[in-house]
């Protein structure tokens, strides 16, 4: 593993308990060691329904994504950076049911993908860990905690590299 130096690092954002809910797409392709592509993405969740605790997490209100594509719709571009990948997210218990379950309610195809976890490398929280490491993070915005994924999941394969 020290030789990956290519992979997909994710983040979800919900609109309410069901992980199928997603309402914000945050996805960052790291190849040979390099950011090379993004997408954050606003979701139409299913009913564009919220649960107001939601919203104070990461601010994203119904009006936001009235008018935003559902998961489906948007799918066939997050696709090709999961599928056959290494997919790295901080909490990835989480992050990967959210995408199972919502490929699930959709009756898309869950694709085979190899799931990495900075939270478990690193043994803290990503707010704490951005402080420790000075990355910079808006926390609970979907690309921003998927880019401060895709940084600390780097250092660890520096490390890893010179151990």
């Amino acid at each position: 593993m020290p030789q990956l130096q290519s992979f997909t690092a994710i983040d979800f954002e919900t609109a309410h308990p069901k992980m199928w809910s997603i309402c914000q797409i945050g996805l960052v392709r790291v190849e040979n060691g390099r950011v090379l592509y993004t997408i954050n993405k606003l979701v139409q969740p299913p009913d564009n329904y919220y649960h107001p605790r939601f919203i104070d997490i990461h601010g994203i209100k119904p009006e936001a994504t009235a008018n935003a594509p559902t998961f489906d719709k948007v799918w066939a571009s997050v696709k090709p950076f999961i599928y056959k990948q290494h997919v790295v997210a901080h909490n990835s218990a989480f992050d990967v049911t959210c995408l199972k379950q919502v490929l699930a309610y959709y009756s898309l195809e869950i694709p085979e993908f190899k799931k990495h976890c900075t939270y478990k490398l690193y043994r803290k929280g990503l707010s704490a860990l951005c402080k420790i490491h000075s990355i910079e993070l808006n926390h609970h915005d979907a690309l921003s905690d998927a880019n401060a994924c895709a940084q600390l999941y780097l250092m660890h394969l520096k490390k890893q590299k010179v151990a």
